[in-house]
């Protein structure tokens, strides 16, 4: 910084103070340049298109580099957000500015017969992230810069190049989003369908979207620098790319392209597509409008509505400041007065509970009693019943004997009887043989 020298003159206004040197203060903003450079910059991509569609091939034609993404099937079961393999950090470089580049891929999207579900997953992800950037805000301690920034800066929006018309699905899903993540709409596999088809169903697109309230990202054009660049790109949307990993020789260069029977599309020739156009709106006019989209627009929704969640609000109702203390206070009264309403709830429903297993079990015992007399009785009729039965046998075996005796006694007096009616006959017989 140069020498200050500081003049003081009175004059009729009062004390001036004249600089008759240069101060330097016109360089804070080399300064923030520099700090945000060394600092380097985060810039998350959200991709959302169903299986095979071509996003991670895009991804690797628009930073000229191979991201590690695996295949996936068209079998399964729901729609999962992947971060952590084809969607993990990777740092760029590139003239000094460093980039902590994070691409997320929605896994399944689109797949399903029912796609009720399809969307929630994504809302879900960009929610949490949201939430874990708030929850570094409200720390005692924070760390915000260095802290890894992982909210989504942008939403690629993958259309399939039917020529037709958009699909329910995603009209659903970018209604769903358009207020948590700035969407840029684009049409896949554009080499798929003719140039006046390709044009009328951008328009198709961009009218559909209109009519059902659905708002994509519109690059800005209050800046003078980049309005007329910015409006004409508005125009374009949504972008028609191609992407290509393969690199052939054309005209002694090589390029990115794809090769046909009938010709070579060549993907960074805007003769054939919009991929140029995109990747300069996207990456080197626009990132950081994006960046400061995200944060002071969707974040700072998300924000609002989540700290009115916590119960702050920016003044009470007789217009004075809400102080966090008394904030947390209330919060803490609500608390305890939830939790002893809950606490009473649940002593209640013990109380009923135990009155019902007392219940249960007066019935229960009641039933056994029941059960019991009856058995009594029952058993007590079977042994009046084995008790007659008892006393008609032995009334029988009785009855038995005494016919029997008296029939023994008849039949010895009969053999009497006849032994003495046969004694005389034999002694008369024996005088006769002499």
């Amino acid at each position: 910084m140069a020498a200050v020298d500081v003049q003081r003159q009175l004059g009729h206004d009062g004390r001036q103070m004249k600089l008759s040197g240069h101060v330097g203060f016109d360089s804070l903003p080399d300064q923030l340049v520099n700090k945000s450079v060394n600092k380097g910059f985060d810039f998350n991509i959200l991709c959302i298109g169903e299986t095979g569609i071509g996003k991670s091939t895009l991804m690797d034609s628009l930073f000229k580099t191979t991201f590690n993404s695996e295949p996936v099937s068209h079998q399964l079961p729901g729609v999962s957000v992947r971060a952590n393999t084809y969607g993990k950090s990777v740092d760029l470089q590139e003239s000094n500015v460093g980039l902590r580049l994070t691409i997320v891929d929605t896994v399944g999207y689109g797949d399903q017969i029912d796609k009720t579900d399809s969307v929630q997953p994504l809302v879900e992800y960009i929610d949490s992230q949201f939430e874990s950037y708030l929850q570094e805000e409200l720390k005692i301690k924070r760390s915000l810069t260095s802290y890894h920034d992982t909210r989504i800066h942008a939403c690629l929006y993958f259309i399939a190049p039917t020529g037709h018309s958009l699909k329910s699905l995603d009209l659903v899903c970018m209604k769903k989003l358009d207020s948590k993540v700035n969407i840029i709409p684009v049409v896949a596999k554009a080499d798929t369908i003719s140039k006046p088809e390709l044009a009328q169903f951008k328009k198709k697109i961009m009218s559909e979207l209109k009519e059902n309230g659905v708002r994509v990202y519109q690059f800005p054009t209050d800046d003078e620098t980049v309005a007329e660049m910015n409006a004409a790109m508005n125009s374009f949307m949504p972008f028609a790319v191609v992407g290509s990993r393969e690199e052939i020789e054309v005209g002694g260069e090589m390029v990115r392209a794809r090769v046909y029977p009938w010709g070579t599309v060549e993907v960074e020739n805007e003769n054939h597509c919009d991929f140029v156009k995109l990747r300069e709106m996207l990456i080197r006019t626009n990132m950081e409008d994006l960046r400061e989209t995200t944060h002071l627009n969707h974040f700072e929704l998300y924000r609002k509505n989540r700290l009115k969640e916590m119960g702050f609000a920016d003044s009470t109702a007789d217009n004075r400041p809400v102080r966090l203390y008394d904030v947390i206070e209330e919060k803490k009264k609500n608390h305890m007065r939830e939790m002893e309403a809950k606490e009473e709830r649940m002593r209640q429903m013990f109380v009923d509970k135990v009155k019902q297993k007392e219940a249960e079990l007066k019935k229960a015992e009641q039933d056994l009693h029941g059960k019991f007399d009856n058995l009594r009785k029952v058993h007590a009729e079977e042994k009046r019943k084995l008790d007659d039965r008892r006393r008609m046998l032995e009334e029988e075996i009785n009855e038995f004997n005494r016919n029997k005796a008296s029939v023994q006694a008849q039949q010895a007096q009969a053999e009497r009887d006849m032994h003495q009616n046969t004694s005389p006959v034999l002694g008369r017989k024996k005088d006769r043989k002499k």
